[in-house]
């Protein structure tokens, strides 16, 4: 039979290595870090309440540079487009995304984001399936909103307010310089694809990103 009086002092021992594994876990984790994969806390587009002439100029900054890496982009315009002239806008960009929104005076509609393959085709096709991605109307007037906006995005709408690209610095200073782009604004190389956020620049915007009046009538169509 074991003597009872060895049993406290195998705790203590086990207790003791138990402690000692804990602090050299902690000591490894210290002296190999983990690697940190990307940038996973990044934004495109202005901050509710910026300044427009502030954004403009923080978007003009992030184009500089002379590295040849591939940067996630978001280009506004200074007018909703068709989808057709994407195209014209892309500097040969890879699009990844196409940004919908459908103006109505003194209405609030909602923004839609279209994920897109490579195929700048795709992006010129997308207005149809932004339709699709409206969000589900919560009252009336949202439902005559979106009702209204559905058949405007399926009639080929200028109501295209932004993308979302991906190229060379090179590239996004040339389509920044062009008509009708009111701006470019690039992430760091490192950002990940899906880690950040978007908010486009709208025409609306002149002085300060604060959302318009939604108190006029829905029009019929």
């Amino acid at each position: 039979m074991p003597d009872r009086r060895t049993l406290p002092w195998r705790g203590i021992i086990l207790a003791a290595a138990s402690v000692a594994l804990v602090v050299l876990i902690v000591a490894l984790g210290a002296l190999n870090p983990p690697r940190k994969t990307g940038v996973f806390t990044d934004r495109l587009g202005p901050d509710r309440g910026e300044q427009v002439a502030d954004y403009l100029a923080r978007a003009r900054g992030s184009l500089t540079g002379s590295d040849s890496d591939q940067h996630w982009a978001l280009l506004s315009f200074t007018e909703p487009l068709g989808p057709e002239r994407i195209p014209d806008y892309t500097g040969g960009l890879r699009v990844a995304q196409v940004l919908y929104r459908v103006p109505m005076p003194r209405v609030q509609t909602p923004l839609v984001a279209v994920p897109v393959p490579e195929d700048v085709g795709a992006a010129v096709d997308s207005a149809g399936y932004a339709a699709w991605l409206l969000p589900h109307p919560s009252d009336d007037r949202s439902a005559r909103i979106v009702g209204v906006s559905a058949a405007r995005l399926r009639a080929g709408c200028a109501c295209v307010v932004g993308l979302v690209v991906r190229g060379p610095l090179t590239t996004l200073r040339n389509v920044a310089s062009q008509n009708g782009v009111r701006a470019v604004q690039a992430l760091p190389a490192d950002a990940l694809a899906g880690r950040f956020a978007v908010v486009p620049l709208l025409p609306d915007y002149l002085d300060v990103v604060l959302p318009g009046p939604d108190d006029g009538p829905v029009p019929d169509r």
